[in-house]
């Protein structure tokens, strides 16, 4: 990811630093760099002069110091908070009071993170998406101690390098991350049930759904390693609610090194020559596998709106430009109307009686006034407050009516 973010950055045209205490990554980000401008020459989209100079303004390092005179620090290391604390502590001491420091994690407090640091209110939460090139969403995420200046600078600066900007509240997985728990966990949970194999369930997703991967084909991709740090940290950090509980298949995947593609195996075997499984392509089955899934999402999309969590515009631009769903999940809900998501996630409910499946509160009062999820934010907060009294309407004729 660092590397992807410093190409992003030299490509917008910045005098970088990249920093990395093991000079071997150093020389493999760099050669992998290069690999990637003689494509791009190659294919004729960038000329060798362009590639040249994107190359040139990216220096190598392997020391903190060389950070000062920086106007912007991204830190892209490993998902543990006692090492990002240290990191950002240090990084404070040697650039000047007007750097803004970010983070790029996936999951971790945007606020205990910038608590390691005297002026707080520079640190910001700025979270690309594999690959940072490609991919054109970001998350910009405040903490509490986040100033409004240092994230209308983060924002406007990300958006001068043509990405897709949201605003997220710093809430564990933040938007994205938080919202597609259950396309992992949905679909761990169905095949441990033994509804249907690895295969079938990402057949179902992307053939039947329009995703443009399956579940299995994703977590292998993102490293179940990675994937299975993040589920667990939003678990934990959401106080152990079921709906985000991690699963025992993917854990044992990643105790046995079966991290995916950069292991050579995974839920899937990468070896040359390796025979993939075929999936059972049963509509009926598929359908019903997609509905489970799809609702979950949708009902994880609306709870984040309840939340504040982003505004509804945002979410469905990061759950398309974030995670490349073929639909943004809120406009997908309108679509397949309100009313059945709910009863769907209510006999789910009915028949497990985990919280796991309870409905967002939001999309009972939706379905409640018969409302679609146009989903303005005075709409909303009208839509709360109409509850309010009525709920309070009812409390004084109990009080007052003999």
């Amino acid at each position: 990811m660092g590397s992807g973010i410093a190409q992003v950055a030299s490509q917008s045209g910045h005098n970088v630093v990249l920093c990395d205490t093991n000079q071997a990554q150093l020389d493999k980000a760099k050669a992998s760099l290069a690999k990637i401008m003689a494509r791009l020459v190659e294919k004729g989209k960038l000329t060798e002069e362009v590639t040249k100079g994107i190359q040139d303004r990216i220096q190598y390092s392997t020391s903190m110091n060389d950070f000062a005179g920086s106007g912007l620090v991204i830190e892209a290391i490993i998902e543990n908070l006692e090492i990002k604390q240290k990191v950002f502590k240090t990084i404070e001491g040697i650039v000047g009071d007007d750097c803004i420091l970010a983070s790029n994690t996936s999951s971790l407090s945007i606020a205990s993170i910038a608590a390691a640091c005297e002026k707080s209110d520079r640190v910001i939460g700025i979270h690309f998406f594999n690959p940072a090139p490609l991919m054109p969403l970001v998350e910009i995420i405040p903490a509490v101690q986040t100033s409004e200046e240092t994230t209308k600078s983060s924002r406007d600066l990300i958006d001068s390098w043509k990405k897709v900007t949201v605003l997220a509240k710093d809430t564990p997985g933040f938007i994205v991350n938080r919202v597609a728990r259950p396309f992992y966990g949905e679909a761990l949970r169905l095949y441990e049930e033994g509804v249907a194999d690895f295969a079938t369930i990402d057949w179902a997703m992307t053939e039947l759904g329009g995703f443009r991967m399956g579940p299995y084909t994703l977590m292998d991709y993102i490293g179940n390693d990675i994937n299975y740090i993040v589920t667990e940290t939003v678990f934990k950090a959401f106080y152990y609610d079921p709906r985000y509980k991690p699963s025992f298949t993917q854990k044992r995947h990643s105790e046995a090194g079966w991290f995916g593609r950069k292991s050579g195996r995974g839920y899937y075997n990468y070896a040359e020559g390796a025979t993939q499984p075929e999936p059972t392509k049963d509509t009926v089955l598929g359908n019903a596998i997609l509905n489970r899934i799809r609702v979950l999402l949708i009902n994880e999309a609306i709870d984040a709106v309840h939340l504040n969590i982003a505004t509804p515009k945002d979410i469905d631009l990061a759950m398309t430009k974030g995670v490349n769903y073929p639909k943004g999940l809120l406009s997908w809900a309108n679509e397949i109307g309100l009313a059945k998501v709910l009863a769907d996630i209510d006999e789910l409910y009915d028949e497990y009686r985990e919280d796991r499946y309870r409905a967002s509160v939001l999309l009972r009062r939706m379905v409640k006034v018969n409302q679609q999820l146009h989903f303005s934010i005075d709409f909303l907060k009208f839509l709360e407050v109409h509850f309010f009294f009525i709920f309070f309407s009812i409390r004084m004729l109990r009080i007052f009516i003999p």
